[in-house]
C-alpha cells in the first residue's frame, strides 16, 4: 500500500498525460455517461418550496448555537462553511464535550445525496436537521425546547410567519427543519470539473484529465458517480479486502444499525467526493488524513488493485478539480434572547 508521495511522474504516466490533450471530446462523452454537472440554480426539494424568506430563516437557524441545549453548538459547529462544510476533525465534539462516533460529512452539495448520514438513516436534509439537535452526543436538545426558544423571540416568530405564510402557527420543529433544508440547498459549489462537463477543455489540466480517465477505467466511478460523485448508493467497506481495524473500527457496523440486516454489516453510503480535498480526515472513522493514502486504500479494499504512485497522483489531481467555489457567507445577526428564552444547560460533563 502506498503511503508516500513520489517526487515526479513516471515515464508511462507522462506519455499518457501527453495524449490527453487530444482526447477531451471522447473523455467528456464518457464522463457525461457517469456524471452530471451541478445545476446553475438552487435545486428544488420535495414538499418544501424554497423562498428567499425561508433561506434567510434557515441561515439564521444554521448558525444559531441556541438551538442546542448548552447554547454552545450550532449546525455550523460540525459543518463549518469556512472549512469545507465539515469540522476537519476525526469525529465531532458535541454536548458536554463528548466525542461523536463518526466523521462529520460535508454539508456542501449535500442536497444532491439520495440520503443523509453515513448509514443513510435520514431520507432528506429536513430529516437530517432534526437528528443532531436531539442527539445526546451532539446538541442534546428537544423539539419542545427548540420551539420554546424560537417563540421567545419576536423576530424569529416574524421570520417564521414570512417563511410559512399559509400556516396559522408556523413555529414548529418541522418548519425549523424545512428552513434549514432550504438554506442548505443553496450551498452548492460549481467546480472546474463542471466547466469541463459543460464543454470547456481548458477547465482541467492534462494531469487531471488523465486522473479522470483512470477514475473511470479503474472502476472508482462504479460507486462515485452522478452529480455528487457519490452519496447515491450503499456499499461494503472492504468489498474485496477489508481494511484494518485502525481504518474500519469493528464496533461500527454501518447500515446494519438501520436495517438490522446481516448483509448490511459494514455497509456505508458512498461518500460524495465534491470538495474532498478540503475535508480531511477521511472515511466514516476519520482515521486517514492524507488523500493519497485514502485513494490507495480504496484501490485495494474496493477495487482489488494496487494503484501505483503515478496512478494515485493522477486520481488525486482529478479529485482536486472537484473543489468548487463556496458561496460567500455573511454571518447573520441573530435575534436577541428575552427573559422567556430557555436558559442553556449541560455545557460541561457532570
Amino acid at each position: 500500500m502506498r503511503f508516500t508521495r513520489p517526487l515526479m511522474l513516471g515515464t508511462v504516466a507522462a506519455v499518457a498525460i501527453s495524449n490527453m490533450a487530444t482526447a477531451s471530446p471522447e473523455l467528456r462523452e464518457d464522463a457525461l455517461s457517469m456524471f452530471l454537472p451541478l445545476p446553475s440554480t438552487t435545486p428544488a426539494v420535495k414538499d418544501n418550496p424554497i423562498t428567499p424568506e425561508k433561506i434567510e430563516l434557515g441561515k439564521a437557524l444554521f448558525f444559531d448555537p441556541r438551538m442546542s441545549a448548552s447554547g454552545v453548538f450550532s449546525c455550523n459547529s460540525c459543518h463549518n462553511l469556512a472549512t469545507g462544510g465539515d469540522d476537519n476533525m476525526e469525529t465531532s465534539i458535541g454536548h458536554a464535550w463528548q466525542k461523536g462516533p463518526r466523521n462529520s460529512p460535508t454539508v456542501l452539495n449535500s442536497v444532491f445525496n439520495e440520503a443523509q448520514f453515513w448509514d443513510g438513516r435520514a431520507a432528506d436534509l429536513a430529516e437530517q436537521a432534526k437528528g443532531p439537535v436531539q442527539a445526546g452526543v451532539e446538541m442534546a436538545n428537544t423539539p419542545e425546547n427548540v420551539v420554546a426558544t424560537l417563540n421567545s423571540m419576536a423576530e424569529y416568530v416574524g421570520w417564521f410567519r414570512a417563511s410559512f405564510p399559509d400556516q396559522e402557527d408556523p413555529v414548529t420543529f418541522d418548519n425549523f427543519a424545512k428552513a434549514i433544508e432550504a438554506y442548505e440547498a443553496t450551498l452548492i459549489t460549481p467546480a472546474p470539473f463542471d466547466a469541463f462537463l459543460n464543454g470547456d477543455d481548458a477547465a482541467l489540466t492534462d494531469v487531471q484529465k488523465a486522473g479522470l480517465e483512470l477514475f473511470m477505467d479503474k472502476g472508482c466511478a462504479s460507486c462515485h458517480n452522478g452529480v455528487n460523485l457519490g452519496g447515491n448508493g450503499y456499499y461494503p467497506f472492504g468489498l474485496i479486502e477489508k481494511p484494518g481495524a485502525d481504518v474500519l473500527p469493528p464496533d461500527d457496523k454501518g447500515r446494519f444499525a438501520v436495517t438490522e440486516t446481516a448483509d448490511d454489516s459494514y455497509v456505508f453510503r458512498a461518500s460524495p467526493l465534491r470538495n474532498i480535498a478540503l475535508t480531511a480526515p477521511y472515511f466514516h472513522s476519520g482515521k486517514v488524513w492524507d488523500l493519497d493514502v485514502a485513494v490507495a486504500i480504496m484501490g485495494t479494499s474496493q477495487l482489488g488493485t494496487e494503484l501505483n504512485d503515478d496512478e494515485v497522483d493522477q486520481i488525486v489531481a482529478f479529485l482536486g478539480s472537484l473543489t468548487g467555489k463556496i458561496p460567500e457567507v455573511t454571518y447573520p445577526i441573530l435575534p436577541v434572547e428575552t427573559l422567556d428564552t430557555p436558559r442553556p444547560t449541560g455545557a460541561v460533563l457532570e
